[in-house]
């Protein structure tokens, strides 16, 4: 009897930006059919890779979601949840994703366009050190302030009036006197109205430490609480320039979260986006069937990058 062949191996890489961890599956081709499954099973943090979310890097060219963009955009981000739904965008997925294609020598150090669910987003990767190793940049876009009025954030027994911020994904921006009030952030927040929220929403809980200076923390919609996010650092800016009308064009902002710090740039046209991101380890792995049971990612190989 002739064995089956063995499963593929496929290649990863992980890493973070300011904490809030990927894994990386290279699949310039689009041949990798990547299900909800195998998404919650690599982002399992006991029995599988252990992440906030899945960066698929494909080519436009290669996927039919992101062909349209391929005259702007080489390499598309199907960015997915750790939960296994797709997202629109990630701050800080995009910049982690910049930095591996230029360490892996897919695209030159410098600027880069990359296409994601919410438009073509261009990235700054610096070329000022040897192994190119400097804080990652992104050109975010214009956050809209859709609304309603009215929305409520509740988590434990304490509510907050909170801000609808659009940053390509939704988020719910909460001010409080003292972070810990948030609780441990376990289960997600209540956001009413429910109907401003259809396909759920990212809450930040944020406070102000001085002039243009934040704190916060995050549930993400999909995820849970992350060490770090870059759209709700730039929601946060938003919902804090709206509350003053006489906020001025530009003007540069730092966000501390529990994994980091990040920095916004406020300029006439969008936000930009600069922190830390590092690729931490590469390897190879197989996708097994689903009924292979929770243990369903084997690592054949991993090597230690950082």
């Amino acid at each position: 009897m002739t064995a089956a062949p063995a499963p593929p191996l496929q290649h990863f890489a992980k890493g973070h930006g300011a904490e809030n961890d990927f894994v990386i599956l290279p699949d310039p081709d689009g041949r990798l059919e990547l299900s909800a499954d195998d998404v919650i099973r690599l982002c399992h943090r006991r029995s599988g890779l252990g992440a906030d979310g899945i960066l698929r890097a494909v080519r436009c060219a290669a996927d039919p979601e992101a062909a349209p963009m391929a005259d702007s955009a080489e390499w598309f981000m199907d960015y997915r949840n750790a939960d296994g739904t797709r997202g629109a965008m990630c701050g800080n997925g995009i910049r982690l994703l910049a930095r591996y294609l230029v360490d892996a020598g897919h695209c030159a150090p410098g600027p880069l366009a990359l296409a994601t669910r919410a438009g073509t987003r261009h990235v700054h990767v610096p070329t000022r050190s040897p192994d190119f190793r400097g804080p990652v940049s992104v050109m975010m876009g214009r956050p809209a302030l859709p609304g309603p009025d009215g929305i409520e954030v509740t988590a434990g027994r304490r509510s907050w009036p909170a801000v609808h911020v659009d940053m390509g994904n939704p988020h719910a921006v909460a001010f409080v006197d003292d972070l810990a009030h948030a609780g441990d952030l376990r289960t997600a927040p209540t956001v009413t109205p429910a109907h401003a929220y259809p396909h759920g929403v990212t809450t930040e809980f944020v406070t102000v430490l001085g002039p243009r200076h934040l704190a916060l923390r995050v549930h993400e919609r999909g995820v849970g609480e992350t060490r770090a996010c870059g759209t709700g650092a730039c929601a946060a800016v938003a919902a804090l320039r709206a509350r003053d009308p006489r906020s001025p064009s530009r003007g540069d902002y730092t966000v501390d979260a529990p994994g980091g710090r990040l920095h916004i740039r406020v300029h006439p046209d969008g936000m930009e986006l600069t922190g830390p991101a590092a690729v931490i380890a590469q390897g190879a792995l197989t996708l097994r069937p689903a009924h292979d049971g929770p243990a369903a990612d084997h690592v054949e190989h991993q090597k230690a990058t950082a």
